[in-house]
């Protein structure tokens, strides 16, 4: 009995850390975290969203703990030889350190708000978020002073935050808005890589060489931007990342090109600060008592047996600083997605016509740029918060509508009869598309709006 009851505490410890405010996101500093804690556990528990984080966080007490078991039985030998075999890799990795591009990451923060308090001006000084009150796709700084966050549901938002304004979310807009800034950046690198309607990589490095035999006031022009603009600028893509984030909101950050300019940036930078390293991860390094960069570089050892190949191989690339140079060419596979949560739908006519719009946004963008592709994927999300993917490919190149929908509706299709006679009751639906092209941007004469970041 006393042992259920002790662990049932330490779950709702573990909760509290998983759905609990996240204070390295740039807006939510200093706040106070238990009072904010408190709330959110108020408003959740009882609720399906409850019952589903405590199961995920049970799954992950359980890997930890089989990763503690694995881990006690770990000989010296077999430690040493570990270390002779990552040292190995370490070093190739060091001879292969590329320090010659200039890598920039794009953020437009708070994107969808951005919009949305443009487009009403008596939003600006008020805290809003963009989603539903089933989830939340972004908040401004006043809505995170109060510790409403992304990805966080509207109906626990509304308890931290009762003034809360949710603007139902416009993606038509958004991707107009979009459209318009990634037409500038391709003026900096047109093989810019667009991660998503808000966030982009481009590689500067040409554009600065030219720069240097440009007038003198070309070359310094300034301008003053009124959204919310972060970028961060360093050697390769995973620092610059990093980087972005670090003078939230609208402002820069570089990592100077050399050695120890790097190692000294990633010294004492957390792990969870880095992309792709999230709760799951972030919890698990933890239980080995590893926080820091230079603390997942003193342990790489460990990790090589205690991860996949994958992972430690990826954890050794954050220690040393190292990131991809390479941005998606012209001619590589690319993707294109969209998305949308809501309260429930459980109507199979509601869902197959939702699925026809998300397919008609996509090949909108597609015929747009002139791309074409064989592989769809749809992601759906349950009232039970449970998540599945489900992938086709077709022999043809397809693009419209039509051809999109046609492939989407047999994969909806088998997880509405699979659930049969019960509803499928859903609460998000997304679209992947996966293409193979040249993608091609018309010249814009806009070059100096960006100048102020590159000066």
């Amino acid at each position: 009995m006393d042992s259920t009851k002790e662990k049932n505490g330490s779950y709702k410890d573990d909760l509290l850390l998983r759905m609990g405010l996240n204070d390295n996101k740039a807006g939510m500093e200093g706040l106070d975290k238990d009072k904010i804690n408190k709330i959110i556990m108020e408003a959740t528990k009882g609720s399906r969203f409850y019952g589903n984080e405590l199961k995920k966080e049970k799954q992950v007490n359980q890997r930890i703990e089989n990763m503690m078991q694995q881990k006690a039985q770990i000989t010296s030998q077999q430690l040493r030889k570990a270390q002779l075999q990552v040292d190995r890799y370490a070093m190739e990795l060091e001879q292969s350190r590329d320090l010659n591009n200039t890598i920039v990451h794009i953020d437009m923060d708070a994107f969808y708000a951005a919009v949305e308090m443009r487009d009403n001006p008596e939003l600006k000084d008020k805290p809003i978020a963009v989603g539903s009150m089933s989830m939340l796709s972004t908040s401004n700084y006043y809505a995170r002073r109060f510790g409403v966050r992304a990805a966080m549901p509207g109906f626990i938002a509304k308890r931290l935050c009762p003034q809360l304004i949710i603007v139902p979310p416009n993606f038509d807009k958004y991707r107009a808005v979009s459209t318009e800034v990634k037409e500038i950046l391709a003026d900096y690198d047109p093989n810019f890589l667009a991660m998503s309607l808000d966030e982009a990589y481009l590689n500067i490095t040409k554009h600065l060489q030219e720069r240097q035999n440009w007038p003198e006031d070309k070359r310094k022009y300034f301008i003053k931007t009124g959204n919310p603009l972060e970028n961060g600028i360093a050697p390769n893509t995973m620092l610059a990342k990093v980087c972005s984030d670090k003078n939230k909101p609208n402002g820069q950050y570089q990592v100077l090109p050399n050695r120890q300019a790097v190692m000294d940036f990633i010294k004492d930078l957390p792990i969870r600060k880095v992309s792709g390293i999230g709760k799951v991860t972030e919890k698990m390094l933890k239980a080995l008592g590893i926080i820091t960069c230079t603390e997942l570089y003193q342990q790489r050892a460990l990790l090589s047996l205690l991860f996949s190949e994958t992972s430690w191989h990826h954890f050794l690339h954050i220690s040393l600083g190292l990131g991809s140079t390479h941005l998606a060419r012209d001619g590589e596979r690319k993707s294109m997605s969209v998305e949308r949560t809501f309260s429930e739908i459980s109507k199979a006519e509601e869902q197959y016509n939702l699925c026809q719009e998300l397919c008609s946004e996509l090949a909108q963008d597609l015929q747009k740029e002139g791309l074409k592709g064989r592989t769809v994927t749809i992601k759906l999300k349950n009232v039970n918060f449970e998540v599945k993917t489900r992938a086709s490919t077709v022999s043809s190149v397809v693009s419209t509508t039509e051809e999109i929908f046609a492939i989407a509706k047999e994969l909806l299709r088998t997880e509405i009869d699979a659930d049969f006679p019960h509803p499928l009751r859903l609460r998000l639906m997304g679209m992947t598309f996966l293409y193979s092209a040249s993608k091609k941007t018309k010249p814009n004469n806009s070059r100096h709006t960006l100048d102020v970041f590159f000066k």
